[in-house]
């Protein structure tokens, strides 16, 4: 077992490398890399690259990228699965080891990529609650501009073989459960949110959730990545509807992971969020085990509708 740091990157099929790259400029990423067969766009933090577009015959989702905490995680990884530890050939360098997950996604584990300068973004404003002001002669002003994404915070995962792909995360790569959710007996649990398995270290509420899908084929349910704040949701917000983008749903507040979240799809069809305010969990966390329902996939947001699980 590994521990594996932080989601580095997702990584899609698509037919069209000039109109993602348009869609993604407009949700807030930037370039930071191109050729004529691949599109990798960066967060305003220090990571490399978020999400990789690959020139191709069809639009899919292909895979996902983790960092590794050290090189001997590489090591161990490539050992157990019997692979290979190699320089990694796409923009960032570093090592890499790749491999396909029970699900049949492309994985990489990576480990010394390149890093950014981290881009310079406005404060995250101070809000006036009822019983603690804290901005004094200040006021809020948020321009309409796309959101400033901080970073890559999560994939969620439809998969046919649910339990085989989770023990496989939490066996191999260390990744620990945050939460789960169960439909008609408790004891069938459908869905699994993971967070990376960093002992006391507080870490993302999910960094990869895992659900059961009666589909042959495992596919992408959305990618997330965080912005600066709740104004930062929703002036995003306020660009992409401007710019014609459609909204699958939000804004709202999360149950699991506590997150304001606001889904969009991009020209493809793939879900794309942005949220904030998430919920931070370690080793020692309890772990929840609730009934599937709509009313527990928010606290509040608008209606949902059957596009959202299409």
């Amino acid at each position: 077992m590994i521990t594996v740091e932080d989601i580095a990157f997702v990584r899609y099929q698509v037919t069209d490398l000039e109109r993602m790259q348009q869609f993604l400029a407009d949700f807030g990423l930037h370039q930071a890399a191109r050729s004529d067969s691949a599109l990798y766009m960066r967060a305003a933090g220090a990571v490399h690259h978020t999400h990789i577009s690959e020139r191709g015959d069809v639009n899919r989702p292909v895979g996902f990228g983790f960092l590794a905490r050290a090189r001997a995680d590489l090591e161990q990884l490539a050992a157990h699965l019997g692979v290979a530890v190699e320089d990694n050939p796409e923009p960032g360098g570093g090592l890499r080891v790749r491999f396909t997950d029970p699900a049949g996604f492309v994985v990489d584990v990576l480990h010394g990529q390149a890093a950014h300068t981290p881009l310079p973004t406005r404060e995250p404003l101070a809000a006036n609650p009822a019983s603690r002001r804290q901005r004094f002669g200040q006021k809020v002003r948020a321009a309409r501009a796309p959101s400033s994404v901080m970073r890559l915070g999560h994939v969620a995962v439809l998969v046919p073989n649910f339990h085989e792909t989770l023990a496989f995360y939490r066996d191999v790569l260390g990744f620990r459960v945050s939460d789960t959710y169960w439909a008609g007996v408790e004891q069938n649990t459908i869905a699994a949110f993971l967070h990376c398995g960093l002992g006391d270290q507080w870490t993302d509420h999910h960094t990869i959730a895992l659900v059961a899908t009666q589909e042959s084929a495992a596919r992408f349910d959305h990618t997330a990545f965080e912005v600066l704040d709740l104004d930062d949701v929703c002036q995003g917000g306020e660009h992409l509807k401007a710019c014609g983008y459609t909204r699958s749903w939000g804004i709202g507040r999360h149950v699991q992971g506590s997150q304001i979240f606001d889904y969009w799809r991009d020209p493809f069809g793939n879900k794309i969020e942005h949220w904030t305010d998430g919920d931070l969990v370690n080793d020692g966390s309890p772990v929840g085990h609730a009934e599937i329902s709509n009313d527990e996939l928010s606290q509040w947001a608008p209606p949902l509708s059957p596009e959202f699980f299409a």
